[in-house]
């Protein structure tokens, strides 16, 4: 069993941006960690075909759920997507290929080398990625954007109602994250299955798959918790990129203070498969040319 591997789940809308993720864990995985890539059956020769198999191995999701024999297969494939793949990605540790893995995004890409002690510690136990989401809090507060810290608010509470735990209100993500399958197993063994309760009975009940990791391993202690800050610059909101762009970021001096970078797919729509509108750096473009021309006038 592997130390730790890299996986992200995908489908078929994503499969260009998986096809940039893979590029640039080609280009900047310096330990060779393996890195896994899953979609839905139907989707994998599409992503074999745009992806190419060099350092990359696919699964099916259905593989990987069908690992957890109390899921119902039936019920699995009639949830919605956004739940569905939250689903996926909290059971791959059940094949039993790794203790740990890195779990990624397709809407996000490496922007330097990387190794794995940038997700293990010298003993190697993982690090949590977990924050107060001040970041964002504070983005939400400097653009008038109330309900950005509320929804936040209602997601810690909801989960740590839960779980039964008062106290600072943490957030486990944005991902990457770094997981470990003794989290994810305590969570099974101590807190779901006691309830008849299944993961897709969990991200049903409340689909942030962060959130259930990181209140678990509070919780039951699996593992030591060594926390860390986010590890990828993400960008929420599309205000929030065009923001960051007019100050100067860019993935090379990102790359001084992150591993990657994580443009969400819930706004770019520039790498949708398919889709050929322009994306956000060409809407950004064009609006600070009429800027400038207005000073020009």
């Amino acid at each position: 069993m592997k130390d730790i591997v890299l996986y992200c789940k995908s489908y078929h809308r994503d499969v260009l941006r998986a096809a940039r993720l893979t590029e640039s864990v080609r280009k900047h995985n310096i330990s060779n960690l393996p890195f896994y890539l899953s979609c839905p059956s139907s989707d994998l020769t599409l992503f074999q075909n745009t992806i190419g198999g060099d350092g990359v191995t696919f699964l099916a999701d259905e593989e990987i759920v069908a690992a957890n024999a109390s899921i119902d297969q039936k019920a699995f494939s009639s949830l919605p997507g956004g739940i569905s793949q939250q689903i996926v990605k909290s059971e791959f540790w059940r094949l039993g290929i790794c203790e740990n893995y890195l779990c990624l995004d397709s809407d996000s890409y490496f922007i330097r080398d990387f190794s794995k002690d940038d997700f293990l510690t010298p003993t190697g136990m993982p690090y949590t990625v977990m924050n107060e989401s001040l970041e964002l809090r504070t983005f939400g507060a400097v653009n008038r954007h109330a309900k950005i810290a509320r929804n936040i608010d209602a997601d810690c509470k909801t989960i740590m109602d839960i779980f039964g735990r008062t106290g600072r209100r943490y957030d486990f993500g944005p991902l990457p994250v770094v997981w470990s399958r003794r989290v994810w197993s305590d969570m099974a063994e101590k807190f779901l299955e006691p309830k008849g309760l299944s993961f897709l009975d969990a991200m049903v009940l409340f689909p942030s798959e962060m959130r259930w990791y990181g209140e678990a391993l509070l919780k039951y202690r699996s593992i030591e918790l060594w926390p860390v800050e986010t590890l990828f610059r993400c960008y929420h909101y599309e205000q929030q990129y065009i923001a960051a762009k007019q100050v100067g970021e860019s993935d090379e001096t990102l790359s001084q203070v992150y591993l990657g970078v994580c443009v969400q797919s819930n706004w770019d729509k520039q790498f949708d498969y398919g889709h050929n509108k322009k994306g956000p750096l060409s809407r950004f473009v064009r609006a600070f040319k009429r800027r400038v021309l207005r000073r020009l006038a």
